[in-house]
């Protein structure tokens, strides 16, 4: 476990943005379980597929591409998407509206019958994951990579923090302040005995100091490392 206190990361936070008013216009939207229970399904798959599709590519113009995504994949209905015929799909392989990558085209399809699964056990994706311990996010992450398509490392993480989960994202800042307060990671800092340690620790500061662990995330990254513009940070709220 850390050797620091999470205040003392946060004064620090701070103090390199330029004082609490500041940091906190800096952190993601305090999640919110009863807004991500009545979530549908359809946007459940569209996040998915907008955290997929942005992996190794410039998020920016996935962003500024995203309502012919939303034309070309039927407003990511999942039924509607699983009842079209293979031509369907081989004709978005070629669509210009949309980046064509067939590995990850084939994953919405893939993500549709995992979502539409999901959502008739539970009621509802949405439910499902308010219904997800906020303290097992590393159990979270499992269950997305296994029973999902290309939802492992980052994607998943992002998807959680997107949809409204209250999720931790490990970046390359967010595992520097880690190994910095004294948590024992490994030289990736990904593994599964690592996310079980991240877990823990996320937990632990959590309890200390109340805030959610989205935000807990966010204020380790803004911590160390490069002090990078505000104004910068804004265009990327997220990570």
């Amino acid at each position: 476990m850390a050797k620091v206190p999470f205040r003392r990361i946060r004064e620090r936070a701070a103090r390199r943005k330029g004082g609490d008013k500041v940091l906190a216009s800096l952190l993601p939207r305090k999640p919110n379980n009863k807004a991500l229970a009545k979530l549908g399904d359809d946007r459940i798959l569209a996040d998915m597929a907008e955290r997929i599709f942005s992996a190794g590519f410039v998020w920016s113009v996935i962003e500024k591409k995203w309502p012919a995504f939303e034309e070309a994949f039927l407003g990511f209905n999942p039924k509607r998407l699983l009842f079209q015929p293979a031509e369907f799909w081989e004709r978005l392989a070629s669509d210009k509206r949309i980046v064509r990558h067939a590995g990850k085209i084939k994953a919405v399809r893939d993500n549709a019958k995992f979502v539409l699964e999901v959502s008739n056990e539970h009621g509802g994706f949405g439910k499902f994951l308010a219904a997800w311990p906020a303290d097992d996010q590393a159990g979270l992450l499992d269950f997305l990579d296994k029973r999902g398509t290309r939802l492992g490392g980052f994607s998943g993480q992002y998807f959680l923090r997107f949809v409204g989960w209250d999720a931790f994202v490990l970046s390359d800042g967010v595992l520097a302040c880690l190994r910095d307060s004294g948590v024992s990671l490994s030289a990736t800092g990904r593994s599964k005995k690592d996310l079980r340690a991240i877990q823990a620790q996320f937990n632990a500061w959590k309890k200390e100091s109340g805030l959610p662990i989205a935000h807990i995330s966010r204020i380790c990254a803004l911590s160390i490392g490069e002090n990078r513009p505000v104004a910068d940070l804004k265009e990327i709220m997220q990570l």
